[in-house]
This record gives structure tokens, sequence and C-alpha cells, in this order.
């Protein structure tokens, strides 16, 4: 049971800044931030502007093996808040595949954790809910955020490096012959459509991961930001996508295919915007994709429940403009929500479709292992509703091993062009590129 506690805000931007430096003395902290004055368009299906939760109070951490299983024993269980991510190795989990790439960063295939510490911001208003074994903490704890000095928290010695050395684990002429590889696998037919990712990444490297997240955030106010941090693993994310949320009965996803870039020409932008709904190459991989989703939901969804609500529409962020689809589906309470996962994972828009032999050769021609990069952050509420995002555009950090990666990747179709394809890459790349490297 937990103690709740609610407040008005009068200045909202001022109380998220003292919520996330106060929660860098715990050992697990998730911040979820949807940036809603910068995002209203995309807000529609948000229940919350801002979520901090911290301090665990129990925790699950496991490899893939029969992770969905522990996951839903967890959940069940503990019948409380829990939050946490699942990594896109939890593939092995649902079917025969493996993953035998490279991986720098060694974080657990999946970890979640039930908080004693969670604050709610929607609008003006912070809900503020604390375990009864330390409940009598919260005054003190609204105390030191609004006016103690936190900046204590933050190991302000580690400053960004500017002169971090960013490798690129597949060259460009090696991206292009893969890429042509992947093509001759499409143009046999095994596959239609596959999402291709590499990896830039730096060691022994040292970073102040939330002074790192802050800017990425600064630069990117996407809808699905997050600051991640389970001892010393950190996950720095400016997502601007929606894996799956579940809302009572009703199940929503939200899969984004076709990327265009800004221009601070307003002329332009518009037309790059314009352009882009209009782009039969970036329209044929959307509507592939929610094909993709349409038959994952329906392995859970009510009969005839499964709908296409938005269809290659074309949003704005401070960095691209991103076509997005919103397909929906409707289930029996007699599902469990850990099943909706399961049967949905991972997520279409960073696999391809076929999904399973789009990850058979994924594997195959990849370099690294992907871990948390395209996998998923979110949490579940006490009543088993959940909302996850698709962890893209994100800084990666084990501390202790000093290895920071980030992964980028595009869809490859029939129509693509690997050196299209490679800039693409390069712009999703720019603001992570951006916070590193100044």
């Amino acid at each position: 049971m937990r103690t709740t506690l609610i407040k008005n805000i009068e200045d909202l931007a001022t109380l998220k800044t003292q919520l996330l430096q106060w929660a860098q003395q715990f050992d697990d902290v998730v911040w979820l931030d949807s940036n809603p004055e910068k995002n209203k368009a995309t807000q529609k299906y948000s229940s919350y502007d801002a979520i901090l939760a911290v301090d665990a109070f129990t925790s699950i951490k496991t490899d893939y093996f029969e992770a969905f299983d522990k996951l839903n024993d967890y959940q069940k269980t503990t019948n409380d808040w829990i939050f946490g991510y699942l990594t896109y190795d939890l593939k092995n989990d649902v079917e025969p595949l493996k993953s035998e790439n490279h991986d720098g960063l060694h974080f657990p295939d999946l970890y979640f954790f039930q908080p004693k510490k969670l604050f709610l911001i929607k609008e003006n208003t912070l809900e503020i809910q604390y375990l009864k074994a330390v409940d009598d903490e919260i005054d003190v704890d609204f105390q030191a955020i609004c006016c103690g000095d936190n900046e204590s928290y933050n190991d302000s010695s580690k400053s960004i490096s500017n002169n971090i050395k960013i490798h690129l684990r597949i060259h460009k002429d090696a991206y292009f012959s893969k890429v042509n590889k992947m093509l001759e696998h499409i143009h046999h037919g095994s596959i239609y459509e596959a999402n291709f990712c590499q990896e830039f990444y730096a060691e022994d490297t040292v970073i102040n991961p939330l002074e790192t997240y802050k800017k990425l955030n600064a630069i990117s106010n996407p809808p699905f930001a997050t600051f991640f941090n389970s001892f010393d693993n950190y996950l720095l994310s400016a997502s601007p996508e929606r894996y799956i949320k579940k809302e009572g009965d009703k199940i929503i996803s939200q899969p984004i295919k076709g990327t265009a870039k800004r221009s601070e020409n307003k002329i332009e932008d518009e037309k790059l915007k314009n352009d882009l709904s209009k782009d039969e190459k970036e329209r044929s991989e959307n509507i592939m994709i929610v094909d993709l989703v349409r038959n994952d939901l329906s392995k859970t969804a009510l009969k005839n429940s499964v709908k296409v609500e938005e269809l290659c529409k074309v949003y704005t962020f401070d960095q691209v403009h991103q076509m997005i689809s919103t397909v929906t589906s409707k289930v029996d309470e007699s599902i469990n929500p850990v099943e909706v996962l399961r049967t949905t994972f991972p997520m279409g828009s960073m696999t391809g479709a076929p999904k399973f032999s789009a990850m058979q050769i994924i594997e195959d021609l990849e370099e690294t292992k992907r871990g948390l990069y395209s996998g998923a952050v979110g949490y579940f509420t006490p009543n088993g509703d959940f909302d996850f995002n698709v962890v893209i555009r994100s800084i990666l950090y084990n501390e202790t091993k000093k290895y920071l990666s980030y992964s980028v990747g595009s869809a490859i179709t029939a129509k693509s062009n690997p050196l299209n394809e490679y800039e693409e890459c390069l712009v999703k790349a720019k603001a992570m590129r951006e916070v590193l490297e100044n």
C-alpha cells in the first residue's frame, strides 16, 4: 500500500529540474518526461507529463531465458507500480534465436524494480506516492527537493568531455556492402523489410550522465525522454516513439517509420515535411510495419477490435520530421498484461517483416548485440496498465567499464538506396553526436 499526497505546482520547469537533481542520490532511478510544452500534438494518449520513480524496494534482474514468465510472476506478485526495461535480446525468449554479436555494455536482459518513492506530474499537479515503510519521509524529502542543496548529489567533477573519440563499429564501405546483402534477401523474397542498425561507441570514457541527459533532452525535447540509472548502468534517451500502451481494455501501438531532416528555413522545412508525407518509399515502409503491428495485436485482441486510427501522419520534432501511425485494439480483462508485451515483442518498427526472418538476418549482418537499444523502457501500474517507449535516439553508458554507445538504424526495403540509408542514420545520430562531441 502507498500513502498519497497531492501538491499544486507553480513552476513546473523548476520542479522537474529539482526532482531529477534530488534523484541522483539513489541507485535506481527512472525519469520519464513527455516534454508536453513541445509535444502537444503527440500527447493524445499521454497519462502523465513526467514521472520519477526512485529507490528499489524489490526488483527483478534476469537474462532472456523465461524472462517474460519471470516478469509475469513479478508483476502479479508485486501488484504495485513497477518500472524497468526490456532489452531487444528478449527476442530469444519468444523465438528460437540468439544474440552473439559484440557487447561492450553488458546490461542485464531484463530489469524492473518497485520504487519506494514515486512522483507523478500532470499539468500543475504533483502526486507523491510513498510505500508505507517510508511514508514518514515525504515531508522531509519534499522540503529537500524544493529547498535543499541537491547539487551535491550530482558529481559535477565528471564533466562532459569535449574530446570523446567516437568510433564506428561498421565503416561506410562495409555498411554499403551489408545493405546490399540485405537487399539481396529482399529480392529473393526472404523478407520485405528489415531495420538495419549500426553502433557508434567510445571506450575508456568518463561522462556526467545527468548533464549529458539534460543536454540531449534540451536539443531534442522528445515525447518519450528517459533518464534511467541502475547502479553503474545508464540510459539517456531522447526517444520520439511509443512502443505500446495499455489503458483499461485498450491497447495502443504507435510505430514510427519515415524520417526527414529539419531546416531552419520555414518554407524549406514545410517542403521537407510535405515531401515526407508523399514519399512512396517512406509510406510503404510505414504501412508494412502497420500490417505487422496489426497482426501482433490480433494475438490478444477481441475479435474485430484491431483498428488503424492514424496512418502515416507526419509529426514535427526539434531534430526531425517523423511519420507515425497509430494502431489500437481491445483486450479481454482475462488477458495478462505481460502477455500483450510477449506477443508483440520486439516492436515491429525495430525488426522488420516477416519479423522472425528479419531478426535472423539482422543478427547475421549487424556487428553489435543491440541490448537495451531498440528495446523498451516503461512501467506497469498497480491495476495492470502499462506504457513503454522504444529505446532509440539514446546514449547507453556503463560507468564501470567506461564504455559509451549509441546506435542508429533505418528500414531497408526494395526501394532503398544504401547512400540514402547511411545519410538517414547520420541525421538520427546528430543530436547524440552534438551532445558528446560539441
